[in-house]
C-alpha cells in the first residue's frame, strides 16, 4: 500500500522540530517531496545533507507553490505574519499546520485570513530537547510523543482528518481539543513550570550568600527542577506574550497555593504540610511513564564504582557498544582511594532501563533516582 499523503510539502522552519518533522515524513515515504524554506544557504546545505528536506528554496513562493500541506515550524511571533505572506501563492486545497506552542491566537487570526478553499488546523507536538537547530533534528524526536491538533466549528473535516493520519504515521499518539482548551492546558503544565523554573533560579540572586557557594550547592536537584530555565529567553517571551491570557489565569491560581503555603508554615501546621505534600506526591505519581511529554525528560542512574582508573570508560563503552546514548554524566562524590558516585542522565526511560540492566550484568552497584 502507498503510504504517501501529499505530493508535495513545505517547511517554514527548519529548525528542531521543522526538522525532525520533516526527516520523519521522508523516512517513511508519506510525502513526494519535502521543500524548506530558507534564508541562509549554509543551513539549507545542513539540511539538505541530514536529510531534513529533499530540498531547499530561497524564497517563500518558492517553497509553498504547488504544495499540499504547509508546515509552519517558526517562533510563534511571526507565525501569523508568515501565513499572510503565503497565502497568494497557495494552490486550493491546500493545508497549513504549525507547531508552536500556543494554538488561540493564531488560530483565531488565520481563520479571519484564510480564502474557503484553504484550511487551518493547529498542531502542538508535545515533545522537544533542550538543543536547537536543524542540526538537533531527530527522526525519532516526534515517535510516541503526545501530538495536540486542535479545531474549532470552522475546521474543515476532510484536512483535520488529513493531518491526524500524518500524525499517526509519523508514530505520534494524536490528541484533538478546542484551541483555547489547548492554551489553558499548557499554562499550566508548561508555561507556567517555566517561569517558576526561572523565578527559582533568579531567586539565588536574593539568597543573601555567595552567589558562587549557592550555585554549588544547587548542583544536584535543584539543577533537575530548573532545567528548562536554559532554554531560549526569545521563544519564551514570544510564547508568554502570545498566550498571556491563560498565563495569568494560573498564575492567580498559584498564587493563591503559596499564600496557603505561607499560612500553614507561618502556624507550623505540620499535619496540614503533610496532606498537601502527599496530595501532590499522589498526582505526580500519575503522570504516565511511557509517552514522551512537552518537556524534554532526563532519567537518571547513579552508580557506586572503585576508585579503578578508567572505570567511567568503561562503563560508557558497555553502553556504546549497546546503543545506548548518554545525556550527561556528573560525579557526585568522589572519595579518594575508595572511589564515588557517578550519575548518568538519559533522555528515554527505555535507554535509562537498559543502561541499569546492562551494569548489572556487569556487577556494578547501581540504582535509579
Amino acid at each position: 500500500m502507498d503510504k504517501e499523503l501529499f505530493k508535495k510539502a513545505a517547511i517554514i522552519g527548519v529548525g528542531l522540530m521543522g526538522g525532525s518533522l520533516g526527516m520523519a515524513l521522508r523516512n517513511r515515504s508519506l510525502a513526494g517531496e519535502v521543500v524548506g524554506m530558507f534564508r541562509d544557504m549554509n543551513k539549507m546545505q545542513t539540511a539538505e545533507a541530514l536529510g531534513a528536506v529533499d530540498r531547499g528554496a530561497a524564497e517563500l513562493s518558492e517553497a509553498v507553490e504547488e504544495a499540499e500541506l504547509v508546515v509552519v515550524a517558526t517562533p510563534v511571533g511571526i507565525s501569523i505574519s508568515v501565513i499572510q505572506e503565503m497565502i497568494p501563492f497557495l494552490k486550493p486545497g491546500c493545508i497549513i499546520t504549525d507547531l508552536g506552542s500556543t494554538k488561540g491566537e493564531i488560530t483565531g487570526a488565520i481563520e479571519e485570513l484564510l480564502p474557503p478553499e484553504i484550511f487551518f488546523v493547529g498542531g502542538h507536538p508535545m515533545t522537544g530537547s533542550e538543543e536547537s537547530g536543524v542540526e538537533a533534528a531527530n527522526p525519532y524526536l516526534l515517535e510516541n510523543a503526545i501530538y495536540v491538533l486542535t479545531a474549532t466549528e470552522k475546521t474543515d473535516t476532510s484536512a483535520l482528518q488529513a493531518v491526524k493520519l500524518m500524525v499517526e504515521e509519523i508514530g505520534a499518539q494524536c490528541m484533538i481539543m478546542d484551541p483555547q482548551e489547548h492554551d489553558l492546558l499548557v499554562a499550566a503544565v508548561s508555561h507556567l513550570p517555566h517561569l517558576t523554573a526561572a523565578l527559582l533560579v533568579n531567586t539565588l540572586h536574593d539568597t543573601g550568600v555567595n552567589l558562587q557557594k549557592a550555585l554549588f550547592l544547587a548542583a544536584g536537584g535543584f539543577r533537575d527542577t530548573t532545567r528548562i530555565a536554559m532554554s531560549s529567553p526569545q521563544m519564551w517571551r514570544d510564547i508568554c506574550l502570545s498566550n498571556r491570557e491563560m498565563i495569568l489565569k494560573r498564575l492567580e491560581v498559584f498564587k493563591k497555593q503559596i499564600q496557603e503555603l505561607e499560612y500553614l508554615l507561618g502556624q507550623g501546621d505540620g499535619e496540614s504540610l503533610i496532606r498537601e505534600f502527599q496530595k501532590a506526591r499522589e498526582t505526580r505519581l500519575n503522570i504516565p511513564k511511557r509517552v514522551k511529554g512537552l518537556l524534554p525528560g532526563i532519567y537518571d542512574l547513579v552508580v557506586l564504582v572503585a576508585d579503578v582508573p578508567g572505570v567511567i570508560g568503561k562503563m560508557a563503552t558497555l553502553f556504546g557498544n549497546k546503543g545506548i546514548n548518554i545525556k550527561d554524566i556528573e560525579i557526585l562524590k568522589s572519595r579518594e582511594e575508595e572511589g564515588g558516585s557517578i550519575r548518568f542522565s538519559f533522555s528515554t526511560l527505555e535507554e535509562r532501563d537498559r543502561a541499569l540492566k546492562v551494569l548489572e550484568d556487569e556487577g556494578f552497584q547501581a540504582a535509579v533516582r
